[in-house]
């Protein structure tokens, strides 16, 4: 059975966010001063008294406003209310009631779900300040006293949620299920892809740089199987990431990709390659990521019969590092080949975690050195005795050899495409390490 889904929401700067990392144990969602730090919704798991749950951490809910960015936040916030098994509306006791705490109190009364009001920053031990009885004018019941920076409280609070939630089996996490990390640089389109494959809006999407901050995660099932993609923020020039909030969004992301099975890298159909999606690709790279060129907005690329045949040896071009990655033109605004790309992801990520018997390597060895003899230097030959695979994620081979400094990188090239040759391994990187023999 799933588990309950729990939101939390609230007035910008209350403390949300703060509670949400204490709730799960873990900094996810980014802490900052500055309101509207969190935009989408964030997802993460804790348990407690046995019962494993599902708490979502919303944007700030402002008065009715035309910032195109807290208009969003106040959707997204309004979208997991109604996902939601339990509330925790949280209010700051330092600023007391506020109009857009009963503004919000009275937007949940009209949502029918149970709700809990958190009482946040209530930082001393004792007695409770009389401040904290205004809150009852809320007319939302009961509170619990939380200070979420040191964790008081927290425990009154789960019991809390755990009184409104009906006893059920318990919740088993599948194994089988690919993350997928979105990445790419700013408005190629990676948050309104994450939105046409949920069926919903899970990200907003704006034309304004930096509109997604942290890593967002939705959960997919269809027929191709089960699916955590995460958006990321997009990744820019280092010189141009100067709001520390941004700097926190970049960490998220490559934090995303170093959590992932696969990555997605977006591409902008309209600017072509840049020396940022190199960047990019980089770090999937290092971390030794399955990955997929997704070039997105082709459905307003002006084409020829020749245009993506032309588009497609460019990229390969620019992406010679790794010419691994397959290749995949689609529209996240229509839906174009989609389907294609969930064909690519579940086959990267399988030749990803492939192992190759160690016979079967050795086979292949001793026919490409027949064919093409080991380097030599100053009358001494490299002699290569075996070939096993140490590991997967990335697929690793290990050559134990008489001299590794004979073993050029050249040689390795070579012998990596003869595995490819034979076993495919598209969209996932190899790696070899040389050993000399007696070497541990």
């Amino acid at each position: 059975m799933a588990k309950p889904i729990i939101a939390i929401v609230g007035r910008p700067n209350v403390g949300k966010s703060t509670l949400f990392n204490k709730l799960i144990g873990k900094r996810v969602s980014i802490v900052d001063d500055t309101p509207g730090v969190t935009r989408d919704r964030i997802y993460g798991d804790t348990e407690w008294q046995g019962r494993k749950l599902m708490l979502v951490d919303t944007g700030g809910i402002e008065q009715k406003t035309d910032d195109v960015i807290f208009a969003g936040m106040r959707a997204q916030a309004e979208l997991a209310i109604d996902t939601a098994s339990v509330i925790i509306f949280v209010v700051d006791l330092k600023s007391g009631v506020t109009a857009s705490d009963m503004e919000i109190a009275a937007m949940l009364q009209k949502s029918g779900k149970p709700v809990i009001v958190c009482v946040n920053k209530c930082d001393s031990l004792g007695e409770l300040p009389t401040d904290f009885y205004e809150f009852y004018n809320l007319g939302l019941g009961d509170l619990v006293a939380v200070s979420s920076v040191h964790g008081h409280g927290t425990g009154d609070l789960l019991d809390a949620v755990l009184s409104f939630l009906p006893e059920s089996g318990d919740y088993e996490e599948d194994e089988e299920t690919i993350n997928v990390a979105v990445i790419g640089k700013p408005n190629a389109g990676k948050s309104s892809l994450i939105n046409k494959i949920s069926g919903e809006e899970r990200s907003i999407v704006s034309d304004i740089a930096g509109t997604t901050r942290d890593a967002i995660n939705t959960l997919v099932e269809n027929n191709y199987g089960k699916f955590n993609f995460v958006d990321t923020a997009g990744l820019r020039r280092s010189s141009k990431v100067e709001e520390k909030i941004e700097k926190y969004s970049v960490l998220r992301a490559k934090m995303a990709i170093e959590l992932s099975d696969v990555c997605v890298i977006m591409i902008d159909g309209q600017d072509g390659f840049t020396e940022q999606d190199s960047k990019v690709a980089g770090l999937a790279l290092e971390q030794g990521k399955a990955c997929i060129i997704a070039v997105n907005k082709w459905d307003i690329v002006e084409k020829d019969g020749a245009t993506m045949d032309k588009y497609r040896k460019k990229l390969m071009n620019d992406f010679s590092f790794m010419p691994y990655a397959p290749i995949v033109f689609i529209s996240a605004k229509t839906g174009q080949r989609i389907d294609r790309l969930f064909e690519l992801i579940v086959y990267v990520r399988q030749q990803n975690t492939m192992r190759i018997s160690t016979g079967k390597l050795n086979d292949i060895l001793a026919e490409a050195t027949a064919r093409v003899q080991p380097p030599t230097d100053k009358g001494k030959r490299l002699k290569i005795y075996y070939m096993t695979q140490a590991q997967t994620c990335p697929p690793t081979f290990v050559c134990f050899c008489n001299n590794a400094e004979l073993f050029h990188f050249s040689y390795q090239r070579y012998l990596e495409n003869q595995i490819r040759a034979t076993f495919g391994l598209e969209g996932t990187p190899v790696r070899f390490i040389i050993r000399e023999r007696g070497e541990k």
